[in-house]
Formats: structure tokens, sequence, C-alpha cells
């Protein structure tokens, strides 16, 4: 094992209760992705909590936006073999979301807390801990005096719902690195080499309202028209391709006895290749409603292609390169890493198309992300609070 590498383990190791302080302290911090303020509060929290252990960035820029959560970038000249800061090389890109899908109160009710070597709370894999995880590397590094590359910390706050506006800052600050690093959780404790591209459709009906028992034939039922266009919409899934079409939300009408005027679904689409991306683009926005709904003017349909889509994961030449590097440092630390697939998205995928090397899924080794029983595991955990 590497002298570098084993005197960082041991050095983080030795202040494990530190980090799962920190840990603790940004999972506290809720940062629901549809809530300004506690998001702006919650990257206060955060961005108090890395810099506390890194020290004090070299720059510092901070993007706001009055709809989402800002955007941070936090930048550490790198330290060479011979004990001097290093600003010109390129850095090292560590992309992470602090945004999270639990809704505010959610850490009133399932704070975080240990039990055993499991360690659970809301957002703690998906993905506080890879923030925490790269402030403490640093940390160790600087420390212990190791030599290491410019650090640039992205910190996006709405990841989770397609990082509508922070992209062009990824792909910008992607674009100018030499490698993006995504601190997402692991599969399993391995990497992520690919990824499905997410699609989102807001498939509208607008009819026309009436009473439903003294004047039904006046209305024109949005819901049923709906209904009837459902089957066609989940046909476009090619399991052999791995598309899947999943409608998860639909809403509509106002009471049990009104004709309803207004119907929506929201689908998720999920695909392997940019070919089936494709044609997912060209055949869902060309459905049309079937007879009778069709010819019934009163019934209009819309099909919106949503924004925030990501394009699928591959592997590229240049993320190739350095997953095979990344893989030879796990041999060297005795560890035999298995690059995965992965069914979800993140924003490695905007890194990746654009042909730029990036290594995602190095984050925490966990289960449950967006579900209740959210943990992440912990090989060393003594003196924690149960």
């Amino acid at each position: 094992m590497p002298a570098t590498t084993d005197a960082v383990e041991n050095y983080i190791n030795s202040h494990q209760q530190e980090f799962i302080d920190d840990l603790r302290r940004v999972v506290t911090a809720e940062t629901p992705s549809n809530d300004k303020a506690l998001l702006d509060s919650g990257l206060e929290v955060i961005r108090h909590t890395v810099i506390s252990r890194t020290g004090e960035p070299d720059a510092e820029f901070r993007n706001s936006h009055t709809d989402y959560g800002d955007v941070l970038k936090l930048h550490w000249h790198g330290r060479t073999a011979e004990d001097h800061t290093d600003s010109i090389q390129q850095a090292v890109l560590v992309l992470c979301h602090y945004d999270t899908v639990w809704p505010q109160g959610t850490i009133d009710d399932w704070p975080l807390k240990a039990d055993g070597d499991k360690l659970s709370g809301p957002g703690v894999l998906d993905m506080k801990f890879g923030i925490i995880q790269l402030a403490w590397a640093i940390r160790a590094m600087k420390a212990l005096g190791q030599a290491f590359p410019p650090v640039t910390l992205l910190l996006t706050g709405d990841e989770e719902i397609g990082s509508l506006s922070s992209r062009h800052l990824i792909e910008d600050v992607a674009s100018r690195s030499r490698l993006t690093l995504v601190t997402e959780p692991s599969a399993q404790g391995h990497p992520k080499h690919e990824r499905k591209g997410v699609m989102f459709a807001d498939v509208r009906v607008y009819g026309r309202q009436s009473h439903a028992g003294l004047e039904p034939e006046k209305g024109a039922n949005a819901i049923h028209a709906l209904a009837t266009i459902i089957s066609d919409i989940t046909s476009l899934a090619d399991p052999e391709q791995g598309t899947t079409v999943n409608v998860g939300v639909i809403n509509g009408g106002t009471g049990r006895n009104v004709v309803a005027g207004f119907a929506e679904a929201l689908v998720d689409i999920r695909v392997t290749t940019l070919e089936e991306q494709q044609r997912i683009n060209r055949q869902l926005p060309a459905l049309k409603l079937p007879e009778p709904f069709a010819s019934d003017d009163r019934l209009s349909l819309e099909i919106e292609m949503g924004a925030g889509d990501r394009p699928p994961m591959t592997l590229n030449p240049a993320s190739e390169r350095a997953l095979y590097r990344a893989l030879e440092v796990g041999k060297r630390l005795g560890r035999e890493l298995s690059p995965k697939a992965a069914g979800g998205a993140s924003d490695a995928n905007f890194v990746a198309a654009r042909g730029l090397a990036v290594i995602d899924g190095l984050g925490a080794d966990g289960e449950g992300p967006h579900a209740f029983h959210e943990h992440i595991w912990l090989f060393v955990i003594e003196g924690v609070d149960q």
C-alpha cells in the first residue's frame, strides 16, 4: 500500500468521531430541493463545516438563484511533492449536490442515528456523506503534508429535480478540469461507469367541466381521455434495450360529481442509449388521443417533454483511462473494484456526454436512497452515540 494513501486512511480513521459529528451537522441542516430558504441556510452550514476542516479556500464563487439552490464553488491550490502550492495546473473537480428529496421536518422524526455499523438519516447516503468525505480528504492531506493536485468543489442545489439551473456551470467547470470525481453513493463499494439517461414528460388533457348528474352530456371528461392514452405511453418501453417508462403521478378533476375539465400524467423514462432517447423524443410527442376522444373538439392533448433531461452516461475514452488508473490504485490498496452500471442518473451524465473524464459513485456504501431505510455502512464506528 502506498505510504500516501495509507497515511490518509489512518488519519481519517483516527478522527472518525469528528467525521461523524460533521456528517450529523450537515444531515440535520435540511435541504429539500424545492425549499429555497432551507437550501440557503443549509448551504451556509455545509460551507462552514467544510471550511472548518479544509481551511479557507484559495478562491470562492457563489452563483445565486431566486428559485433553485445556489451553486457554491470552492477551490484549493494543490501541494506538489516539493512542498509548495501549485495553482497553475488544471484542478480535479469534485462534484456534489447538497439538495435532498426529504421535506422539511423529516429530521425531527428521523435524526441521524447509529445501529451497529449502520448509520441512517435523511440524505446521509444521497449524498451528504460525499461532501464530508471530500472535506476530510483535503484535511488529511494538508495535515500530513502530502502532495495533492488543485481541487475544486462544486456544490449544487438542484440535482434531485434535474439540475435545471446548475447544468451549464457543471459543464463549464468540468470542461476546464483535468478530471471530475462525483461522490454520489457507490454501488456496494464500487464506482459506477454507466448510468441510464433520464427523460421527463408531462402529458396533459384539457376538457370541459359539467355536472356529472344533471348535465353529463355537456362535459368532456379529461380523465377518461387521459386514461385511454396511458397504455400508448407505456408501450414505448423497450425492456430489451433497457428503456423503461413509468407513469408515476396522475392528477385531475375537482370532485367525484364533476366531469373533469383537466387531467395530467407525470412520466419518467430511462434509457441506456442516445438512440433510444432520440426515439422517445420523436414518438412520445407524436401520440394522439384515440377515438372517440380524438373527434371531440372540446378535448385537447398537450405533451411537454420536460426540462432537466439527462443523456445516458457511457464510458467514453477519457473516462475509461481515468477509471483504469482508479482500479489500479484500488489494487494497491488491496481492494478489487468492479465498476457497475446504474439505473439512476447523476450530474456525471452531463460530464460524460461531453467526452470528458469522469468517475462516478465514489461516495458512501449504503442502501435506500430516497427511502425511509436510507443508510450508510461504517467499518469503524466506536464512540458513536447510539
